[in-house]
């Protein structure tokens, strides 16, 4: 599956700009479908990061959110900046 099908885009709330701070973690809306695994190897693949752990949730939305904590500390602030969130 193609990495750019599975990560559809940045998921930006309160919490989740906190989380970006607080714990090196990066929230993305992402396929439905797709599992921590491919989720895991997208997210390398694109932004080319070190994944420690995914976590995902799905909303009351029906969209799928994955939250991703990065090996590497401050890791997650640059990556914000890089693409837009901040």
């Amino acid at each position: 599956m193609d990495s750019y099908s599975i990560i559809i885009k940045p998921h930006v709330t309160e919490k989740t700009m906190n989380l970006i701070d607080l714990n090196n973690e990066i929230t993305f809306v992402v396929r439905r479908t797709a599992n921590k695994g491919q989720i895991k190897r997208a997210f390398e693949d694109l932004y080319e990061e070190k994944v420690a752990r995914v976590n995902t949730h799905i909303t009351t939305k029906g969209e799928k959110v994955a939250y991703i904590k990065l090996e590497e500390e401050e890791m997650a602030e640059e990556l914000a900046v890089r693409i837009g969130v901040f």
